[in-house]
Formats: structure tokens, C-alpha cells, sequence
């Protein structure tokens, strides 16, 4: 029988969606233990104050409630606060300036929204009556919540990294033919998945054991935080993982909630739940981006680049975060040349801490921010040198016979054909007949442009081992578990794919098990590394299983395993009927299977790249955009499934559309309010954005370098593309109108209002 069509290179339908579909998943909300307690955080009012006190007594006055903590309480019991512990130092050579934040607020508070107290109960409504009752005396403080602001206050500069020859690019700017120069804006983001954080913690006092079920992308390190922050035994903690409705990111580092959460489950000797509020995600789950950036290119008559220059100021929040200062100091500045083979750069890159949310990992993180900037800088630059934007960058592109390519801050490219791209794109998009679109759009009265975005991006996020177990069991089952974690990505169908390869056997053999740190530790699943590293571990523990089925069987059948052959889940000596089933063989074992625990490692990140198109149609009365035409092809390596690839750069390329149109997290300047804390006020992507044709293509034909697939990966591919293609495809429209001016300082988000402000000038 062939089971090829359910291995990899197919578009086998989603193992996973069944349940999900059926409505029943299982999420961390979805368990309610016997005796379970409900948490509830009081939360700050002020973006900055004083505590002067806090009075509790009345809280605990109300009937059902088993505990109130505060910070007081945690740090009595010892418990530490969350600390940013990085190389990175202040310009004056001084160590990294972050404030610690202790899980429930201490002394004072630093942005609205921040957990002061917590009260655990045994019913929702005593404890939300109880955490009302709390009486916090505050003394408000001035706020800071804008990078100007900040930059003004010495102690607000947490951090700046320098990276490139400083003299060398003045020199190039010096000679330079041409040079343009943009300030550009990343705006802060909200990640919203749609499942919000949910935490239960159930203490066994009978063990010491300490079971924490949340909605998370790292079992290993949120149990290794919990650990650290509570001053726990090593081995006292699990983390168990079910289903996650999305997480974007935003669910990859532990919060102060989930340690909360924990201590209390230990003090009142029940599980306790707590379930962020739409409004408490918006309010304290990290943010993603908000970056300014002033970047400048100098190129020669010809229009190659001699040198970048990109000066970037991040507000990384009022409690700065090892990931979050990581992503804008070191993470983005990696691939801010893209696939331009740019020898020259001078980038400055400062971190500053506000009242405003932590920002950290947000789909991307890091990379949509840097190629951005370098992607807008050509298309001004086109405009500038009168070229064709395409052309500008085909003169630009690092060659296929440079490969590997060592870029100036010295990540290396193991593989990449981006004028492939670059054409593929072209060709499908008819780049060459857009003017008779733009003059149907006018004979409508409406405005046409289009964008490109040309750029790679980096994957992995330097963790490159991974450990699976395979289990081939004597009932005909193969369970797989990988440390991983599965949130919607549909990497258990593409695992259970690889396995097909190996095993071939029917895919409903196969499971696929994620979320429990007692089975294994791994990095998690960040940085769009699941299927190069854990997909090349499942493959290679595959093939461990079947060569310890093989060297099995051949003691059962009593000859030598080189005259035994494998296929369809049989081994059969070659040339006769003899036979023996790899399930058998399992069966036969004292403990009734085969298991493999394996760790392996790949050489290191994938580059995926890709050229993609956007082609926007604007009505000049209301400055309303519509995207009008969508396609991109995109080099993902060995693709194991088209269908869950396709549906990633898809779902990426709506949130990066969203960015570029709708999303932005507002604060009140002065006060610190946040202004944009539920969907009433955040506006997001919806299906209606894109209304004319979205096409993706994928091209195979330039595999990884580093991993024995060849995928690479795309998790996040979509969102980095997106933007500036759309961005680009705006500032088009208006030059076209006679708005250079303008399309070269075009900000996001372009909501109506902004666009029709530039077109009625």
C-alpha cells in the first residue's frame, strides 16, 4: 500500500483539527479540579506612583476568600523578583540599567495595569468583590511613555549597542552619488491570540510536587523560571502544556501572573486558576515593536549601496526584558543589510524604558523592524534615482555564487537565490502591466499603487539541539514526543508527515505528544525553529527506531540484519516470504515496544527569503486603502507540507497588512492611560482586507544548508513581508499623485484619516 501520499512534500489535511473543530480541544481553561480556588489581580490605576500603602483587611473580610497576597508577603517567603541579566552596557561602559520587577508590586508602580495584589477564593465573584475592597494608597508620579520623553532622562537609557565602522560609513557617505535618508516608525503592537493567558497550579502536599498547567510556547523554561522565582527544589515542578489557542510570541516568556499563580496554589493548599480578561492581556501581556528609527543609504551613480546608517531608539517598556532588549539590541541589527550585499554599516541601537507594558518576542521580533527599514530606504531611494524599484534591488542582491555569504555583522547565509525570487515574483504579480491597471483604477476615480518587498529573514533563534522519544508500541501505535509545543502551527501533522517517511505506515498510526516538562526539556517553540530542529530530530529518531526494529528482527527471524529489507511497517528477508511486522517486533519486547530517546542538532538557522507584491487601490475622498492584489513566492526550502506552509505565510502576511493599516497600542502622553486596551480601540486585520486576489507560490528549489531536510523555516515570513510591501505600495499611489514629499515620510498605521490628511496635502 502507499503511504507516501500521507509522508512529507503533501498537503495532507491537519491531524490536529479534528478534535479542535469538534470543540474538543483541551485548553488550560478547560480543567477545573476538585477544590479549585479562582485568582484575581488588583491591578495599578497609574502609570507611575508611589505605593504608600496597602490595606488588605477588608478584602479578607469577605466571605469565600482563602488568601490575599502582596508584594510584602512574596518577598517575606523569599520569593525573587524577574531581572533582565544581559551583556549589553549604557554608553558610558556602565552595566545594563533595568529595574527588577517583583511579581506583585513593591514600593511602587511603573505602568498601568501592573499586579499589586492578588486575591485567591473559592468562587470568581468573592474573588473579584474581594480585590475591589483592597485599599492602595498611591502617590502619583510623573510618566514617561514616549521614546522623546525618555531620551531626555538619563536613567531612562537602559542599554545601546553599536555595531559597523562608523568612520568608514561617513567616508562612503562622503563619495556617495546619492544619499537618502529616512525616520521611520515601528509602532507598539498587541499580540491578542485568541486564547488569553490561563494559569492552574495544584500543589501535592503529599510529594512536594508543584503541577502547573498554562498556555505557553516553553514548558522547559517556564518551569525552569518557576523554579528559580520561588526558590523551589530542582526536579518540584511540572509543566504540562494542552492545546493553545495562538500565541504569537507573547506566550513564550513567563509572567509574573503564572508565578503568582503558583505560590499561591502552595499557600492555600488548593489548585488555582487564573484567566486573563481580554482587557488585563491588552494591559500586561508584552507588547511587540514600537521602535523609531532615523536610517540613511548612500549609493553610487549606479545605484549600488555603499553604506548603511541606522540609528534605532526602542521603548522596551517600564520593566525591561531580557527578550525584548535582546530582539532590538542584537537580534534585528543581525539581518538589517537583508540580501543586499552591503559591506559598510554604522548602526546605533539604545534601549529606554518607559511606563508603559514590557514589550518582548512578537511574531517577527526583530526581523519586521529591520526589514522595514531597508525596504522602504529602496523603494526612496528608487524614487530618488529614477529606477525602477525592482531594478534597484536586482542590482543590489547578494549572488548565488557567494554562497555562504558572511553579511557585515557576521551571520552567515548557508544558501539563497534572491534574483530567483525576485523574478518568480515579478512575473506572477504581471509587474510589467500594472500601468493599465492603474489607469482602470483611475477611470473609477480611485488611486492605485504597488510595493515589493524583497528580504530574508533568520530562524531558530541560536537553539539548534532538540530531544524526541519515539515509542513504536506492540498495539500498532507510534507515539512521538517532542519538547516543542504545538499553538495552531500544525507542526504535529508535519512531524507525524516526517515520521511516514520513515516508518511508512499510515499517518493514523502516528501521535504526536507536546506540553509535559517531566518527558523531556527543550527550548520550545519560538523564532520559527519547530520543524528544522525538532522535524530533524523526529526523522532521525525515526530512523534509530527502525534500525533497532531491524537488528530485532533479524534475532527473530535468525539472520543477519544486512539481508533484511523494510517496507509498508515489515521487515522481510530479501528474496523470500520470511517476514516479520515492526509492530510485532515492538510487541515482543519486555516492556511491549521499542523506544528511542534521542538528541540531535542541526548546523544552524535557516534563511527563508521571498519577493512579495502588494498592489493597493486608495479613494481619494475618504483615504481609505483596499488591497487590491497579493502575491509572493517564497523560498521555503524542502516544504513538507504545502498546504500548512501556504497557511502560514498566509496567516503571517494578514497581521504584518494589520500592522501596516490598523493596529497600534496607544498611551496618553501625559498621563500614561492606555488608550487602546480592548477591540473597541484596537483595531484589527479582518478577512475584508484583502479584497482582491492573494496568491503564494513556493519555490523548492534552493534546500537548507544546515539541517539533513532542507526546510527552512516560515512561521513568521509572511508578517515580515507584508508590511513594507504594503507600506511601499501606498507611498507609490502618492507619488504618483505628485506626493514624493509625502510618500518618502509615510507613517503607520495608514489609517484613513492619515491618507486623505497627505492627499488633501
Amino acid at each position: 500500500m502507499d503511504f507516501g501520499r500521507f509522508g512529507s512534500g503533501r498537503a495532507v489535511r491537519r491531524v490536529e483539527d479534528q478534535a479542535l473543530l469538534a470543540g474538543e480541544g483541551r485548553f488550560t481553561g478547560d480543567f477545573a479540579p476538585e477544590g479549585l480556588a479562582h485568582l484575581v489581580f488588583l491591578r495599578s490605576p497609574h502609570a507611575h506612583a508611589r505605593i504608600l500603602s496597602i490595606d488588605t483587611a477588608p478584602a479578607l473580610a469577605v466571605p469565600g476568600v482563602l488568601a490575599v497576597l502582596t508584594g510584602a508577603d512574596l518577598a517575606a517567603a523569599g520569593v525573587k523578583p524577574m531581572t533582565a541579566a544581559l551583556p549589553f552596557r549604557r554608553p558610558d561602559g556602565s552595566p545594563l540599567l533595568a529595574e527588577p520587577q517583583t511579581l506583585l508590586a513593591t514600593g511602587a508602580v511603573r505602568f498601568v495595569g501592573e499586579p499589586v495584589a492578588a486575591v485567591i477564593a473559592g468562587t470568581m465573584a468573592a474573588a473579584r468583590d474581594a480585590a475591589e475592597a483592597i485599599e492602595v494608597d498611591y502617590e502619583e508620579l510623573p510618566a514617561v511613555t514616549t521614546i522623546a520623553a525618555a531620551m531626555d532622562e538619563p536613567d531612562r537609557l537602559v542599554a545601546q549597542s553599536r555595531y559597523g565602522d562608523a568612520a568608514a560609513a561617513q567616508a562612503a557617505f562622503d563619495r556617495a552619488a546619492h544619499v537618502v535618508e529616512v525616520d521611520l516608525a515601528n509602532q507598539r503592537l498587541a499580540p491578542a491570540p485568541m486564547e488569553p493567558r490561563v494559569v492552574l497550579a495544584a500543589h501535592d502536599a503529599a510529594t512536594g510536587r508543584l503541577t502547573v498547567r498554562l498556555s505557553s510556547q516553553m514548558p522547559s523554561s517556564a518551569r525552569d523560571a518557576i523554579v528559580d522565582l520561588l526558590g523551589l527544589p530542582p526536579g518540584s515542578v511540572r509543566v504540562v502544556i494542552g492545546d493553545v489557542g495562538g500565541g504569537f510570541g507573547m506566550k513564550t516568556g513567563l509572567y509574573p501572573e503564572d508565578a503568582v499563580v503558583a505560590f499561591a496554589a502552595r499557600q492555600v493548599g488548593r489548585p488555582v486558576k487564573w484567566a486573563a480578561t481580554r482587557i488585563e492581556d491588552f494591559l500586561s501581556a508584552v507588547h511587540g515593536r514600537d521602535v523609531e528609527s532615523r536610517a540613511a543609504m548612500a549609493l553610487d551613480a549606479e545605484g549600488r549601496v555603499l553604506a548603511l546608517r541606522v540609528h534605532g531608539r526602542a521603548n522596551v517598556g517600564a520593566y525591561p526584558r531580557s527578550t525584548g532588549i535582546a530582539i532590538q539590541l542584537l537580534i534585528g541589527p543581525w539581518f538589517s543589510t537583508s540580501i543586499y550585499d552591503i559591506a559598510t554599516i554604522d548602526f546605533t541601537f539604545t534601549a529606554l524604558a518607559t511606563n508603559t507594558n514590557p514589550t518582548g518576542a512578537y511574531r517577527g521580533a526583530g526581523r519586521p523592524e529591520a526589514i522595514y527599514i531597508i525596504e522602504r530606504l529602496m523603494d526612496v531611494a528608487a524614487r530618488h534615482l529614477g529606477l525602477d524599484p525592482a531594478e534597484l534591488r536586482r542590482r543590489n542582491m547578494i549572488r548565488p555564487e557567494q554562497m555562504p555569504y558572511t553579511n557585515a555583522m557576521g551571520q552567515t547565509y548557508d544558501s539563497g537565490d534572491f534574483e530567483r525570487m525576485l523574478e518568480q515574483g515579478l512575473a506572477l504579480a504581471d509587474w510589467d502591466g500594472f500601468a493599465a491597471r492603474a489607469a482602470a483604477s483611475a477611470a473609477r476615480g480611485r488611486l492605485r499603487g504597488r510595493g515589493i518587498a524583497t528580504f530574508l529573514e533568520w530562524t531558530g533563534g541560536n537553539a539548534f539541539e532538540e530531544r524526541v522519544t519515539v515509542a513504536v508500541k506492540g498495539d500498532g501505535g507510534i507515539e512521538i514526543y517532542a519538547t516543542t509545543q504545538a499553538m495552531g502551527q500544525g507542526i504535529g501533522t508535519s512531524y507525524a508527515q516526517l515520521a511516514v517517511d520513515v516508518f511508512d505506515v499510515p499517518i493514523e498510526r502516528i501521535s504526536v505528544v507536546f506540553g509535559d516538562s517531566d518527558r523531556g526539556s527543550g527550548f520550545g517553540s519560538a523564532g520559527s525553529r519547530s520543524l528544522f530542529t525538532a522535524g530533524s530530530a523526529v526523522s532521525v529518531a525515526s530512523g534509530k527506531a527502525v534500525d533497532q526494529g531491524k537488528a530485532l528482527a533479524s534475532e527473530a527471524l535468525e539472520v543477519a540484519s544486512a539481508d533484511l529489507e523494510y517496507q509498508g511497517g515489515r521487515f522481510r528477508v530479501a528474496g523470500t516470504d520470511r517476514e516479520i511486522g515492526l509492530f510485532e517486533v515492538a510487541a515482543r519486547q519486555p516492556e511491549g515496544r521499542i523506544f528511542i530517546d534521542s538528541t540531535s542538532k542541526v548546523a544552524g538557522p535557516t534563511w527563508p527569503n521571498g519577493c512579495h507584491v502588494c498592489e493597493v487601490e486608495i479613494d481619494r475622498e475618504t483615504g481609505e486603502i483596499e488591497v487590491v492584489s497579493y502575491v509572493s513566492v517564497n523560498d521555503a526550502g524542502r516544504v513538507v507540507n504545502p498546504m500548512i506552509v501556504e497557511g502560514q505565510i498566509a496567516g503571517g502576511a494578514l497581521q504584518g497588512l494589520g500592522q501596516a493599516i490598523f493596529e497600534q497600542v496607544v498611551y496618553d502622553p501625559e498621563s500614561g492611560q492606555p488608550l487602546s486596551a480592548s477591540f473597541q480601540d484596537y483595531a484589527m486585520p479582518r478577512a475584508d482586507v484583502l479584497v482582491g486576489g492573494y496568491v503564494t507560490a513556493l519555490d523548492q528549489s534552493v534546500p537548507c544548508r544546515t539541517n539533513p531536510l532542507g526546510v527552512k523555516g516560515v512561521g513568521e515570513l509572511g508578517t515580515i513581508g507584508a508590511t513594507p510591501a504594503l507600506v511601499n505600495a501606498v507611498a507609490d499611489a502618492l507619488a504618483r499623485e505628485g506626493r514624493a514629499g509625502e510618500a518618502d515620510t509615510l507613517q503607520m498605521p495608514l489609517t484613513p484619516p492619515r491618507v486623505w490628511a497627505l492627499l488633501a496635502g
